[in-house]
């Protein structure tokens, strides 16, 4: 039955409509209404086993309240966190809190999505009896039996196309990160393959209209028969793409898997920045058009397999290769090339600049792979000691001012130039520092006054590591490492810092005050000092508010912080001492 024989003309309403056999939508599995399917289409439903029957697709668990069991990783202290588990016996044994979760996350395809650990403490202790005590039970657990296992995982809820991912060992999964498992791995290979498919989202708008990509649902997905595809084949390239998006993902800091930041890595390296940039971009793009080829072999295969060659070509769509590197994907797909290149460039600069404070704080290191200081309370000794001769040191008391001009030698923006002229030399610096500012479109200083937190906040999702305490009207900043706090930070702040920089702002409007009154300045420096004093008053006034109200009493309370209780509940204790994160407050965002 053809969509052609179907297909019969209304001719009073001048339109066409379907007809089709009931019994044929009992052909797919739970019988879905879906007049436009051919006969091909149902015959994959009939002449194949369902994925069901070959991997087992699960639910996780439901914490009841991810606000008290799950973080984002970088909130709390790397020694708190395993990445290699490989049961639940051993979290009872080992005394570590927190653990790798998949949780859902983006539109991403082979590897990725790994922000969330969830507090597996002694095997889900806590939440295994969560509101139990308070009469009704709230949290869930399901299939704890797969907790650690590699497979698949998939976003449950989406608002598009369906995307799966591989599962390393080592991770439990919840609700909304469901998972597939099966001690073949070739299998496993092939459901990955089918699900990163064109195919999928062909079976899945019929199973799956709603875009709520349940375990029952996949299951329903037909499954080859293993000896129709060549299956060596198959597997090289899935574990090739698997391979390329892991790189992918690791490329940037926000994965706990980053060393170093791909612009600063040698292969990549030239004389200048621009070249350094133009070569890695060279390697970006090579990359992303050979994850497009191996995508379209991987589709022609299947649907060859399936006989679906009339139904869908193999062809994908850059802004569907899911790559970070890949500006297609990353950003909106309505835009030009030459705006996703602006954009890709602005990105990378902000990323370097984003890795040039984590150096600053001594988060990385240029002379070591992956985190340096990472855990509570890290101090300067402790980087010492595993830095012994830095090439690039870092900040020594744990606060970076961001201000409107050089008030002090460790200014962000003072770091950050010093920090340029290491990692790419003296002699193009420059050359190097215009290259930036052009690519964010403002002066370093500006950036880091106006825009570096508001990209922290982003490239954190609302959970920085970084805080900014901030005045009023944001006349002083001062940035800290959330890893190096102790309870005397915010002596610093206001002893070394705040106070400081209002004697140097009182010692400038004095000096103004003395031009305004001299009769050897001319009527326009006058003008111009009176007009500056008057700025300086209201910075002063500013600044004496913020200390008086806000900055000295919290200094007084040496106030401790539980990495574990996460950003959420710490950042709130600061008050109105740290910029506002707008969201923070709420329940659930």
């Amino acid at each position: 039955m053809s969509n052609e024989e179907q297909k019969l003309p209304d001719e009073k309403a001048g339109r066409f409509f379907f007809r089709a056999s009931a019994a044929d939508f009992k052909k797919i599995p739970g019988s879905p209404i879906a007049y436009w399917v051919s006969e091909k289409f149902l015959g994959c439903f009939m002449d194949n086993p369902a994925i069901g029957d070959q991997i087992a697709l699960k639910a996780g668990m439901s914490t009841g309240d991810n606000t008290i069991f799950q973080r984002t990783w970088p909130e709390v202290a790397a020694s708190t966190i395993s990445f290699s588990t490989s049961d639940n016996n051993e979290t009872v044994l080992n005394g570590i809190t927190w653990y790798p979760c998949h949780s859902g996350g983006e539109y991403r395809k082979w590897y990725g999505n790994h922000d969330v650990i969830v507090n597996w403490y002694k095997n889900g202790d806590e939440i295994r009896v969560f509101g139990i005590d308070k009469g009704r039970q709230k949290s869930a657990v399901r299939n704890d039996s797969f907790y650690f296992k590699q497979g698949i995982t998939w976003s449950k809820i989406s608002s598009g196309r369906f995307a799966a991912r591989w599962r390393p060992s080592g991770f439990l999964f919840d609700d909304t990160g469901r998972c597939g498992f099966s001690s073949d791995s070739v299998l496993t290979m092939l459901a990955l393959g089918i699900f990163c498919s064109s195919l999928s989202n062909m079976f899945l708008e019929v199973l799956c209209p709603t875009l709520s990509f349940t375990s029952g649902e996949l299951a329903k997905i037909p499954f080859l028969k293993i000896n129709t595809v060549p299956t060596d084949s198959v597997v090289k390239t899935i574990t090739y793409l698997i391979s390329t998006a892991k790189s992918d993902w690791d490329a940037y800091e926000t994965s706990w898997d980053f060393t170093s930041l791909p612009i600063l890595q040698p292969e990549y390296h030239q004389r200048t920045l621009k070249a350094t940039y133009d070569n890695l971009h060279t390697h970006w793009q090579e990359m992303t058009q050979e994850m497009q080829c191996l995508e379209e072999e991987n589709n022609r295969i299947f649907i060859d397999a399936y006989g679906l060659n009339d139904e869908l070509t193999p062809e994908v769509p850059l802004n569907e290769i899911t790559l970070t590197c890949n500006p297609h994907y990353r950003y909106s797909n309505s835009k030009n090339a030459e705006e996703l290149e602006a954009l890709l460039l602005a990105d990378t600069m902000k990323e370097f600049l984003s890795y040039a404070v984590g150096c600053m704080f001594g988060r990385y290191s240029l002379d070591a792979p992956g985190l340096i200081l990472a855990n509570q309370g890290d101090t300067i000794e402790e980087y010492l000691r595993q830095i012994p001769d830095p090439t690039f040191p870092p900040d020594s008391d744990n606060v970076i001012p961001i201000l409107d001009g050089d008030w002090f030698t460790d200014d962000i923006t003072e770091r950050f130039r010093k920090f340029l002229r290491v990692t790419f030399g003296d002699e193009h610096y420059e050359e190097n520092l215009k290259f930036i500012e052009v690519a964010l479109g403002k002066e370093i200083r500006k950036y880091f006054l106006k825009d570096f937190y508001n990209d922290h906040l982003r490239r954190y999702k609302k959970r920085p590591i970084y805080w900014l305490f901030s005045s009023p009207k944001g006349s002083f900043n001062a940035l800290i490492y959330m890893h190096r706090y102790r309870p005397d930070t915010a002596s610093v702040v206001l002893n070394g810092y705040l106070r400081e920089f209002r004697t140097k702002l009182l010692s400038r409007k004095s000096q103004l005050e003395s031009v305004s009154i001299s009769a050897s300045a001319s009527p326009g420096e006058k003008t111009k000092a009176l007009k500056e004093i008057e700025s300086l008053r209201k910075m002063i006034e500013e600044l004496e508010s913020y200390e008086r109200e806000v900055l000295y009493p919290l200094a007084t309370q040496q106030l401790e912080i539980d990495l574990d209780d996460g950003v959420k509940v710490n950042y709130q204790k600061f008050g109105p001492a740290l910029k506002k994160i707008p969201g923070l407050e709420a329940k659930e965002e």
